[in-house]
């Protein structure tokens, strides 16, 4: 297996961001996040950013949006699946076109969250779109691999890839509908990303590497 060049900058470069974003002034750091982070109001046209918050095309905050965080929780649980599952997708791709990867099921994650709400003025941020992108793609290369969960009580087991990573899936997709869950998390965003990244494996993993890898 390739060193996983991509998935450790991205991880490094979340984790900087991040430690910078903490030392701003509340005031600050809002205005980071409706700069940059992914406004489905203001996307559609259903709202417009104030002057002094617009300083990039609207367009590019499905990618700014991916690598800001909203706390540490969520930026270690974002990384911690991109550290797990990101090495063996980027191995399957190639570092650049896993980079195309990564940013396409992120954008496509953003997207979906939008569409779900068009009206919704609440920023979108964080990885775990492009994170969903990513198991989205494992469970298809490496259905059969084991993975070590942790039960209550710290006590682990080994289950197939296709077992733990569906059954989030599933949460996911059951929790986007609003039966279960929190209001604010951007379920149909993992949905979309999972979707997405499932999608586009196949199209950009290299020749060589098969599907349902036993």
């Amino acid at each position: 297996m390739s060193t996983p060049y991509v998935t450790w900058g991205v991880i490094l470069f979340c984790v900087i961001l991040y430690v910078w974003q903490a030392g701003l002034s509340p005031g600050e750091e809002a205005e980071l996040i409706f700069s940059f982070g992914y406004i489905p109001a203001v996307t559609f046209g259903n709202r417009e950013l104030a002057e002094h918050l617009v300083v990039m095309p609207t367009a590019l905050s499905v990618l700014t949006s991916i690598f800001l965080h909203g706390d540490a929780w969520h930026l270690i649980g974002n990384m911690l699946f991109l550290y797990i599952f990101g090495d063996n997708v980027e191995d399957a791709c190639g570092h650049w076109r896993f980079a195309v990867f990564f940013l396409l099921t992120g954008a496509i994650a953003a997207l979906a969250h939008g569409y779900a709400d068009v009206t919704s003025e609440a920023p979108l941020i964080g990885a775990s779109g492009a994170v969903s992108g990513v198991l989205g793609a494992y469970i298809l290369l490496s259905p059969r691999a084991k993975i070590t969960v942790l039960l209550p009580f710290f006590i682990p087991i080994q289950l197939k890839a296709w077992v733990v990573v569906g059954s989030w899936f599933t949460l996911q997709a059951i929790a986007s509908s609003g039966l279960i869950g929190s209001e604010n998390v951007a379920y149909m965003a993992h949905v979309g990303g999972f979707v997405a990244g499932a999608i586009l494996i196949s199209l950009l993993k290299r020749p060589e590497v098969s599907l349902l890898h036993r």
